[in-house]
């Protein structure tokens, strides 16, 4: 009886490997695609069921899906540019600092509050346009800042803007890679796809629209944070900071307030 060649043997370990590849694929995509997001509602808020679908060139949302991530309510219409960044000519900071008359109660009068409202003292330009704007048409909100923003026009918003990013920094310098950062700030976390904070908050790179955050108060700082990991704040672009808060924990957003409030504090001698 003739014994099988060498030839037969991998041509058959050759079919049993390519059907076993096909089965793998086969599997890996209905875990991927109808496991995962059938038993974890708030698979994609974690930003790989997301992360998936871009990679494949599909559509985030499904078939009428009505959640936060599928609304078709725009989060923000602010299409930031660079020209935004500039520095303004003088006449708009001195027209601003008239504007900004109506704002000292909240943010005091050079831009450093002395209550949990954001300090806007060297604030930059583009981030105050922007989160003006969506005040003003509704994607943030706050009852005080909806009403104040609603009779700004777009000059007035670029003018305070102008003025506030004019003012002396009373902020520190900015926040630069160092060992005894939080983990979150300096390297963020990849196995739960956060990214660091300094990547784009400044640091070791500044996303324009990212604002600055050193020396904020923390009250204000935990809000938003929670405000983002509820999905209750909403004008983030592309779910950017949803997608980080909600996988925070309590103390973890205790830890980062906590960090940029304290890098405002005077230096003791």
């Amino acid at each position: 009886m003739a014994k099988p060649n060498a030839d037969e043997h991998s041509g058959r370990f050759a079919r049993i490997s390519i059907v076993a590849l096909i089965a793998l694929t086969v599997i890996s995509l209905l875990v991927a695609f109808l496991w995962l997001p059938s038993v974890h509602a708030d698979f994609r808020a974690a930003g790989v069921w997301d992360s998936i679908c871009r990679a494949a060139g599909v559509p985030s949302t499904w078939g009428g899906q009505n959640d936060e991530r599928s609304s078709p309510v725009v989060a923000t219409n602010v299409v930031l540019l660079p020209a935004m960044a500039k520095r303004a000519p003088s006449d708009s900071i001195g027209r601003g600092a008239t504007l900004a008359l109506n704002c000292t109660m909240c943010h005091g009068a050079q831009g450093m509050s002395r209550s949990d409202a954001p300090n806007l003292a060297g604030q930059y330009p583009e981030v105050i346009v922007k989160q003006l704007t969506d005040y003003k048409n509704g994607k943030r909100a706050s009852s005080i800042m909806m009403a104040l923003s609603q009779n700004l026009s777009d000059q007035n918003m670029r003018d305070l803007a102008a003025y506030y990013a004019s003012l002396p920094k009373a902020r520190t310098a900015p926040t630069t890679y160092d060992e005894t950062l939080p983990a979150l700030v300096r390297v963020g976390d990849p196995m739960r796809n956060i990214a660091p904070c300094i990547s784009c908050h400044g640091g070791v790179d500044q996303k324009i629209g990212a604002p600055w955050l050193e020396g904020m108060p923390k009250q204000y700082l935990t809000q938003q944070l929670t405000l983002f990991k509820q999905g209750e704040r909403r004008n983030d672009g592309e779910l950017q900071m949803r997608n980080v808060a909600r996988l925070m924990t309590a103390e973890e957003i205790e830890s980062v307030a906590t960090f940029y409030a304290r890098k405002g504090l005077p230096r003791r001698e």
